[in-house]
C-alpha cells in the first residue's frame, strides 16, 4: 500500500523570474541542439506580451527545474516560442501541465488562439498537442536542420474562445 509520503510530489507550475533564466538556458541546452542561451532568453523575457512558466519540484534541497514554456501573446493571438522538459523528466506529464497552465492563463486573458510549431518527427509532442485540442493548419518543409523526420515543422493552432 502506498502512502502519501512515498509518492512523488506533483510539480509546481509558476512564473519564472528573470534571475532564473540562466538555469532555464542550461535546461534548454539539454533538450535542443539548436538551443537558446541566457542572452536570448532574457531578450524574449523582456518583450511585451511574453511570459515564462516553469515546472519545478521543491524540497529540502531546494528547487529543481523540470521544464518551462515561453509564450508570446499579441493582439488576441499567442504562440509557444519554446517548451522544454528535462530529458530525465519527459513522458511524465510535465509538458502537459505546463501547456495546460499556459492555456489557462491565455484563456483568462481572453486570447483567441494559441499557435505552435512542432517537428513532425516528435511524436510524443504531436500526441500531446492533439490531446490538448491543437489542429494542424500548415507546414514548413526543411525547417529543422537536424531532424529525423526530414525537418518539417507542423504549424498547429488551438482555438481558446
Amino acid at each position: 500500500m502506498m502512502s502519501w509520503w512515498t509518492t512523488a510530489k506533483p510539480p509546481v507550475i509558476e512564473r519564472a523570474e528573470k534571475g532564473e533564466l540562466s538555469n532555464l538556458a542550461k535546461l534548454h541546452a539539454e533538450c535542443f541542439k539548436q538551443n537558446w542561451g541566457t542572452a536570448e532568453l532574457t531578450t524574449m523575457y523582456e518583450q511585451k506580451g511574453v511570459f515564462v512558466l516553469t515546472a519545478r519540484t521543491s524540497g529540502a534541497t531546494g528547487k529543481a527545474d523540470l521544464g518551462f514554456v515561453i509564450i508570446r501573446s499579441i493582439a488576441g493571438e499567442a504562440e509557444v516560442l519554446t517548451i522544454a522538459v528535462s530529458p530525465k523528466q519527459q513522458n511524465k506529464g510535465i509538458g502537459q501541465k505546463l501547456m495546460e497552465a499556459a492555456i489557462f492563463q491565455l484563456y483568462s486573458d481572453r486570447t483567441e488562439a494559441l499557435f505552435l510549431e512542432v517537428d513532425d518527427a516528435n511524436h510524443s509532442a504531436l500526441n500531446l498537442y492533439k490531446k490538448l485540442g491543437f489542429k494542424q493548419v500548415g507546414e514548413r518543409k526543411a525547417y529543422y536542420a537536424s531532424s529525423e523526420g526530414g525537418g518539417t515543422a507542423l504549424v498547429m493552432r488551438c482555438d481558446l474562445l
